[in-house]
């Protein structure tokens, strides 16, 4: 929000100026990728559009909005998928955004997709070794447990709020649901299927 440049945003608590809408709106309902339609992801893709055209997207702190959320693990991890296709997609279109916006924004961008490609990596190599020799690096470890501290170090002193701090406990859940997920939206990117 800093540098008015918010990758994404969220659906349900998105808010556009109308006539900043109107310049787009043809492009935003054809969405393509790899000359399919494409109709997940519109909020990411949306908000691509909008810095692409020069406007400037921003976060509102105190906004609030109801939406639905899975309650099961099924529609959570399908959610999830189509999350991840559209998070590949749109980091995609992005990159030809980014040199015209904040070098930060590219750091963060790259931060956001490097990010899982570690963890992913880290996970490889324990498992390796486990297999290998019945062990696992302590470096594995404490690589896994460093990165998940500073991440959630980092939202906690942004948001002043200690309990993000509890986000660590998804670092489970990610390493064995959610990364061999997005290794599998990566390699399925042209499926459009909710």
């Amino acid at each position: 929000a800093r540098f008015g440049a918010v990758m994404c945003c969220c659906g349900p608590c998105a808010m556009y100026r109308r006539s900043a809408l109107a310049l787009l709106l043809d492009q935003y309902e054809a969405q393509f990728f790899r000359g399919k339609p494409s109709d997940f992801g519109e909020d990411r893709h949306l908000t691509i559009l909008m810095l692409k055209a020069g406007f400037r997207t921003e976060y509102v702190p105190d906004a609030i909005a109801a939406t639905v959320v899975p309650h099961s693990i099924r529609p959570y991890l399908r959610q999830q998928l189509r999350w991840a296709r559209s998070t590949f997609r749109d980091t995609f279109l992005a990159w030809r955004l980014l040199p015209e916006l904040d070098g930060y924004l590219t750091l963060d961008v790259i931060g956001q997709n490097l990010g899982p490609l570690l963890l992913a990596i880290s996970s490889l190599a324990a498992l390796a070794q486990l297999l290998i020799d019945g062990s696992i690096p302590w470096w594995t470890g404490l690589t896994i447990a460093a990165m998940t501290t500073v991440r959630c170090s980092v939202a906690a002193l942004r948001a002043r709020e200690l309990r993000f701090i509890g986000f660590s406990l998804h670092t489970p859940i990610n390493i064995c649901l959610l990364l061999p997920l997005k290794a599998y939206a990566l390699c399925t990117l042209s499926n459009s299927d909710w």
